[in-house]
C-alpha cells in the first residue's frame, strides 16, 4: 500500500476514534500510535496528523459543506465512517492545494468501499464531486 493511502486510512482510523470518544486529536493519536508493534514512519505519522488536524480544525465549514449536499441527509445520522470519510475528502479538495481533487476523490471512494460498501462508495463519490465542482467553479 502507498504511504499516503496508508496515512489516509490511519486518518480515518484516527478521526472515527475522535468522532466516537470525543477525546482530543493529541489522546486519540497517542492511543493510536500504540497500538503499533513495527514502527511506522515519521512520513506516514506526519501526514496522518496533518489530515487529522486539518479536519479538526476546519470541521465547522467541513460539515457545513457537506450537509449543503447530502441531501435529505443529516449528518448526525449519517454512519459514523462515512462521516468521517467524506470530512476528509472534503478537507483534502477544500484546504489542501497540493493533492489533485481526483486522487482526493478516488482515495475516499476506496476508503468507504473497504470500510463501508459499495454503496457507500457512490455515495461518497457524489457528494464529493459537487464540492470538487462548486470549488473550481
Amino acid at each position: 500500500m502507498r504511504k499516503r493511502s496508508l496515512a489516509r486510512e490511519f486518518a480515518l482510523q484516527v478521526l472515527y476514534q475522535v468522532d466516537i470518544t470525543h477525546d482530543t486529536p493529541d489522546v486519540s493519536f497517542e492511543k493510536f500510535w500504540q497500538n503499533f508493534e513495527k514502527e511506522i514512519s515519521d512520513e506516514i505519522k506526519n501526514f496522518t496528523e496533518d489530515l487529522v488536524k486539518g479536519v479538526i480544525q476546519n470541521l465547522k465549514s467541513i460539515d457545513e459543506k457537506i450537509s449543503g449536499y447530502a441531501t435529505n441527509w443529516e449528518l448526525s445520522r449519517m454512519a459514523v465512517v462515512d462521516r468521517n470519510i467524506l470530512r476528509l475528502g472534503s478537507y483534502e479538495l477544500l484546504w489542501r492545494a497540493d493533492i489533485p481533487p481526483k486522487v482526493s476523490i478516488n482515495e475516499a471512494v476506496e476508503l468507504a468501499k473497504k470500510y463501508s460498501g459499495m454503496q457507500a462508495g457512490k455515495f461518497v463519490n457524489g457528494i464529493l464531486d459537487k464540492i470538487k465542482s462548486e470549488k473550481s467553479v
